[in-house]
């Protein structure tokens, strides 16, 4: 049963607070530890125990890890084993570098678990929406062990093989994201300075083949300027950045990911860096002559 397990969580900001708050409304045997204990507190009504530092959690089944960066992962996971003992498998879903992940299975392994790396796909509105989608690597075992819960808090993950193989797919996922973002405000603006309305061609888009839930939920930040964050273009330029990395030392050739690369420095430079990297499409107005206004019209997100 999916509560005969006891579960762990260490970060809850805000992908971390919806991802364990739909593990909690599911039942399952929570206990979570947070930097800041007030950011943890709320999920108490739901059942969930607080922690009161990160080796409290040593004898759970499976602890989840979502924090900002290799080095807080790694710094978790030694709290994590520091009394002697360790989880049977740890699942991180925080975006790292591939040398960083294996820095932590390697010290994980020294303590007799196994670390599922599992990076996702969406946000906190996406999650609430049941959407995330997940890709794992590592043993197969812990897939296992782990791939019931990483279905209730979205719609499934993916298996794409041992070690950092999920590393490589979520830079190949967020580079595809800033191609995609470029390539949208691109043809959006063409048509809006043909003499369209930015939410009757994307109307079309949505419609046809080339419609996707990508660009269903981007489209009130391009027709209504909606950029309150999501993703921002410094976190966007550092996955454009290990995306490159990886290319040139696999010898593959990226011009598309290289100039998108570019765009969002110039993004960066011009100090659109507070907002959601849909802003872009800001930037592509000003190259083509045009004042964007909101067109205050009621769109869908496909979300719900």
């Amino acid at each position: 049963m999916l509560t005969s397990r006891k579960l762990g969580w260490i970060g809850i900001g805000r992908m971390g607070h919806a991802m364990a708050e739909r593990l909690a409304k599911a039942g399952c045997d929570l206990t979570v530890w947070n930097r800041t204990r007030a950011k943890a507190e709320p999920l108490a009504k739901l059942g969930v125990k607080i922690a009161s530092r990160p080796a409290d959690l040593a004898g759970c089944d499976i602890v989840f890890v979502v924090v900002s960066t290799g080095q807080d992962v790694m710094e978790m996971v030694e709290a994590l084993c520091a009394g002697g003992r360790a989880p049977k498998v740890v699942v991180d879903s925080t975006s790292i570098s591939i040398e960083d992940s294996e820095r932590v299975r390697q010290r994980l392994a020294a303590a007799g678990a196994q670390l599922l790396a599992a990076p996702v796909s969406g946000n906190a509105k996406v999650i609430q929406a049941g959407k995330l989608t997940f890709v794992c690597s590592g043993p197969r075992p812990a897939f296992d062990a782990a791939e019931p819960y990483l279905g209730l808090m979205g719609s499934g993950a993916s298996y794409v093989g041992e070690g950092e193989l999920s590393r490589i797919a979520k830079i190949c996922h967020n580079v595809y994201l800033g191609i995609v973002i470029q390539a949208l405000a691109e043809i959006t603006l063409l048509a809006q300075k043909a003499g369209m309305s930015r939410h009757a061609f994307l109307d079309f888009l949505n419609r046809s083949v080339m419609g996707s839930t990508f660009s269903r939920y981007k489209t009130p930040a391009l027709v209504n300027l909606d950029f309150r964050v999501t993703f921002t273009p410094r976190l966007l330029r550092k996955d454009l950045d290990l995306g490159l990395d990886a290319a040139r030392a696999l010898e593959v050739p990226m011009p598309l990911a290289t100039l998108t690369r570019e765009l969002v420095q110039a993004m960066i430079g011009h100090g659109m860096t507070e907002k959601d990297f849909s802003e872009l499409l800001v930037l592509q107005a000003r190259a083509s002559g045009l004042e964007l206004q909101p067109e205050n019209v009621e769109v869908g997100d496909g979300l719900s």
